[in-house]
């Protein structure tokens, strides 16, 4: 591990590589992070891929740009690419992307997220991992996170599983019937 990717794992938020460990990217995926802000989740995604990419999209271009600073070297070799954009106004193209990562992203949990969840089933490949991270104030809140967004992933036909680790949670969900991470 270079000193700068040795850096930017120092520099990360628990959340953040907790996230990670737990999407737990193949050298060759191609990830879609929702959210991203300042990039921190790209490095330590893009230090993981070798011939995969991630597709980085938050609404904030002071937000982009500052990622595209962070992650210049991933950037160039084509590893990390990012997008001013709202998940909303995205359109990929079906099968675009192996996982998803979103981490804090509360329109999730919110308010009926039927439209997006649609969506990133739409840009899954078969097999394809959406994984959906928070780190909740309280473990009431955890709790109440967990099974709102669970139900929520379910009913757009995927087969969910929700992680916890100390403050941290996270629901994961693939196509029903392709398996779910930990499950046979």
């Amino acid at each position: 591990m270079g000193t700068d990717r040795r850096l930017r794992a120092i520099d990360a938020p628990e959340r953040l590589r907790w996230a990670v460990r737990v999407l737990d990217p193949a050298p060759g995926d191609r990830v879609l992070e929702i959210g991203c802000g300042r990039g921190v989740a790209v490095a330590l995604l893009s230090d993981r891929l070798t011939t995969g990419t991630v597709t980085a999209v938050d609404r904030s271009a002071t937000a982009v740009a500052a990622a595209r600073r962070r992650n210049g070297e991933a950037v160039a070799a084509g590893r990390a690419a990012f997008h001013v954009l709202s998940l909303e106004d995205a359109d990929f193209a079906p099968g675009s992307f192996d996982k998803v990562l979103a981490v804090n992203v509360n329109l999730f949990w919110t308010r009926p997220a039927d439209a997006d969840l649609t969506a990133l089933r739409r840009w899954l490949a078969p097999g394809g991992l959406l994984c959906l991270c928070w780190e909740p104030p309280d473990e009431r809140r955890a709790a109440e996170i967990a099974g709102v967004v669970e139900r929520a992933v379910a009913a757009h036909g995927f087969a969910t599983r929700a992680v916890r680790d100390g403050g941290l949670v996270a629901v994961l969900g693939v196509l029903a019937g392709e398996g779910c991470p930990g499950q046979p």
